[in-house]
């Protein structure tokens, strides 16, 4: 096993897997005591997700897209290029990082002042595209003015290290903007899988992913080092026909399964047909429709920088907030 420091405070271990048919590297994240304490020991942290299946599960939605079922995507491009139109500053080397159909093109800044701006595309299953992610970019990338991250950290082993290495990959007073999945995402279709299955099997297996809580979004920028950190939330709920519409969108999106940790068994009929009823008994609505609740965490953040606007030091106000409401009041 190969233990390799990373910039984080993590360390990242490869272990190497050799047969005659393949050679397999395992990975995982350990986090280390320091030496100076007692009891030392190692935590290790295997891989949350399946790369292998990530990128099988984009590539399938690329070449079997299905019309109309790309929404959620194409809303999420066009909240970023509204949230990018009001930014006055002119970009020229940007990168963005993204596994979906939606953003192979950064079209998505036509008609607004950064349609100009010249993409590295990271990540994505295209010719052009870098191959390398966010836990990965500063390697392969830097001096960059703008760097988009749409829909793929909440697919990393390690955000606060992917978070990381963007900054690393900005030029001083360069931008972050990002999106990913977060908070109570999905949590009606994993309650209803996870009763089916318990229902059936005595067990369950995990089938929808374990989601970031959104208030911790902001500290993971602080903690990767970026100022002016900005979070915000978004939160849309969409109706289906039944819990089979809502999993034909998901796979069109290139969502499906890629825990690590999922069953390599393929799911019954009877789980699938017991999880749709036992959604519609609990959040149907009179027309017979379901709810889905997508929750997407907005983070901007700066690559830090002398020219930035800066908190003025502790007791330096030259005006007092007492005598400020007294005087107001006497103006009443």
């Amino acid at each position: 096993m190969v233990i390799f420091e990373h910039r984080s405070g993590a360390y990242f271990w490869v272990r190497e897997h050799r047969s005659a048919e393949k050679r397999h590297l395992q990975t995982g994240i350990a986090y280390f005591e320091t030496d100076s304490q007692p009891n030392t020991r190692i935590v290790t942290v295997q891989s949350v997700f399946d790369k292998t299946a990530i990128a099988r599960f984009r590539q399938r939605a690329i070449t079997q897209s299905k019309d109309g079922a790309d929404f959620l995507l194409a809303h999420v491009a066009q909240e970023m290029a509204d949230r990018l139109s009001f930014i006055d500053r002119k970009f020229e080397r940007a990168a963005v990082t993204s596994g979906n159909q939606a953003f192979l093109d950064p079209t998505f800044l036509a008609g607004t002042r950064h349609e100009q701006v010249q993409f590295i595309p990271v990540a994505g299953n295209h010719d052009n595209w870098i191959s390398t992610s966010e836990e990965s970019l500063s390697e392969t990338l830097s001096d960059l003015d703008l760097a988009l991250s749409f829909l793929t950290l909440h697919e990393t082993d390690d955000t606060p290290g992917a978070l990381v290495q963007i900054r690393q990959a900005l030029k001083p007073d360069g931008l972050f903007m990002g999106v990913m999945v977060a908070g109570d995402s999905l949590h009606e279709l994993r309650e209803c899988l996870l009763a089916a299955e318990a229902e059936l099997s005595g067990g369950a297996n995990p089938r929808v992913y374990p989601f970031a809580d959104v208030r911790t979004a902001g500290s993971l920028l602080q903690r990767a080092g970026f100022a002016l950190p900005v979070v915000d939330c978004e939160t849309l709920t969409v109706r289906y026909k039944d819990m089979f519409a809502l999993m034909r969108d998901l796979r069109s999106m290139g969502a499906s399964n890629a825990l690590a940790a999922r069953s390599r068994a393929p799911a019954t009929r009877a789980l699938f047909l017991r999880a749709n009823a036992i959604y519609a008994e609990r959040y149907a609505a009179e027309d017979g429709r379901i709810p889905a609740t997508f929750t997407f965490v907005w983070m901007s953040g700066w690559a830090p920088s002398e020219s930035q606007q800066k908190p003025s030091k502790r007791g330096s106000a030259n005006a007092s907030m007492a005598e400020m409401l007294k005087a107001l009041e006497e103006k009443k």
